[in-house]
């Protein structure tokens, strides 16, 4: 069994013990995250869909990301991904999403952001706003571009196990 559909069954049942959703916005793993959730059977009572916003008018449409955090950081930078994951709680109305943007290669990258860059955010939705209620991480993954985007799905469902397994903003009653 993959580290990866492991993890997936990890979250799965974290997710129906605490009767949360998730959802993703994706732009680098194009849609990745969201099919290795859904080979899970039941996903539906957990997962409420993703957003692959792959260009920055797709993640202005579709997510709610500012014109002006891109022109300012780029697409693969924390502002931007902080965004990405609140809009996709906010549009598919989950407790908590995870959010990818990356230089992916074999080209694109640059002297700032080369290839295997890779910016992560998780948020919670906006009944859990709090102080702690986003978080984002910057990750250099090695490879091609398939070991890129893999690397960064299993780096997105940690995160999103990680997040569940800390107290929850909120009052959810659960132990710390």
């Amino acid at each position: 069994m993959s580290n990866i559909h492991a993890l997936c069954q990890q979250l799965a049942g974290q997710l129906v013990n605490h009767d949360l959703t998730i959802a993703t916005a994706e732009s680098c793993t194009g849609g990745g995250i969201g099919a290795r959730l859904t080979d899970l059977a039941g996903s539906s009572a957990w997962f409420n869909g993703g957003i692959i916003s792959y260009t920055n008018q797709a993640k202005q449409n579709l997510l709610g990301v500012s014109a002006a955090n891109l022109v300012e950081h780029g697409a693969v930078s924390e502002p931007v991904v902080l965004e990405m994951a609140a809009g996709a709680c906010r549009q598919l109305q989950a407790n908590l999403a995870v959010a990818v943007s990356g230089v992916a290669g074999p080209a694109g990258g640059s002297v700032e952001k080369p290839v295997g860059t890779v910016w992560i955010a998780w948020s919670w939705g906006q009944e859990h706003a709090s102080q702690a209620s986003a978080t984002a991480r910057c990750f250099h993954f090695p490879g091609d571009r398939n070991d890129v985007r893999e690397a960064t799905i299993e780096a997105a469902l940690s995160g999103l196990l990680s997040q569940i397994s800390e107290p929850i903003p909120g009052d959810y009653g659960l132990p710390n």
